[in-house]
């Protein structure tokens, strides 16, 4: 007689079950994790965007305008008031995106700071609950 060697279906349903209780498990874990971090992304690029705005400020003594936006970071802006002082390479050298693939905004004079830089948050929606913005960075 051969014997033949291998898995029977018992032995494989109770290892795929096994399975899927540890991913049922580990998966929520991970999938929160991966929303923190992209809370912590946008947290991370606003305070950069913040220090290049402050830096914008010391060299022309003003912050750029809502209408001027952020792009004024990184290319010298012909809306007024023009910079007087604009570094080659401008201030940054390209804007970053927020963690959901939204531009970050800008509003100044700001609604709740001297300038309010901002993302959407995940449902990219501005004025909403889940903005993330500088003024959440007292809260951090």
């Amino acid at each position: 007689m051969n014997k033949q060697s291998g898995f029977s279906l018992l032995e494989v349903m109770v290892v795929l079950v096994i399975i899927g209780m540890i991913m049922s498990i580990v998966a929520p874990n991970i999938m929160g994790q991966q929303e923190e971090a992209a809370i912590d992304k946008a947290h991370l690029d606003i305070q950069q965007l913040e220090d290049a705005m402050r830096l914008y400020k010391l060299k022309n003594k003003a912050y750029l305008t809502t209408e001027q936006g952020l792009e004024g970071l990184v290319t010298q802006t012909s809306v007024e008031p023009t910079p007087r002082r604009f570094p080659e390479g401008g201030f940054i050298s390209k804007l970053p995106e927020d963690p959901w693939g939204n531009p970050y905004l800008l509003i100044s004079p700001g609604e709740v700071g001297k300038i309010d830089i901002f993302s959407m948050g995940p449902d990219g929606e501005a004025g909403t609950d889940d903005d993330i913005g500088n003024w959440d960075e007292e809260k951090q």
